[in-house]
Order: C-alpha cells, then structure tokens, then sequence
C-alpha cells in the first residue's frame, strides 16, 4: 500500500474555503465546521514555517 502524503493547509486555500463556505451556507463545507479548521490548520502551519525560517534560532 502506498503512503499517502498530504499538502498542509496554505492561507490561500483557507481563504478559498472560507469564501465558499460564505457563499453557500447549506453546503457541507459551511455545516461540518471545516472553515474555521481550515483556517485554524492554515493559522499553525503558517506559525510553524515563520519559526523554521529563522536562521540563527532566534538568538541576536
């Protein structure tokens, strides 16, 4: 069996979610509560990237 890999969440792809969700609220996106996970996901993901981004650890 294949290992499945999966594509973190971007801001942009949670903006799409939320925007669809917005626009049709009788939509499963809207009644599941995968917006606001979405941006919640998109929230740490990001969090995650800014703090592996630093190049001397923080540290002046």
């Amino acid at each position: 069996m294949p290992k499945e890999t999966s594509i973190p969440m971007s801001k942009e792809a949670s903006s799409r979610i939320q925007s669809a969700a917005a626009k049709n609220p009788s939509s499963a996106t809207a009644q599941t509560g995968f917006a606001p996970r979405a941006q919640s996901a998109a929230d740490r993901n990001a969090n995650t990237a800014s703090r592996s981004n630093t190049s001397n650890g923080g540290k002046k």
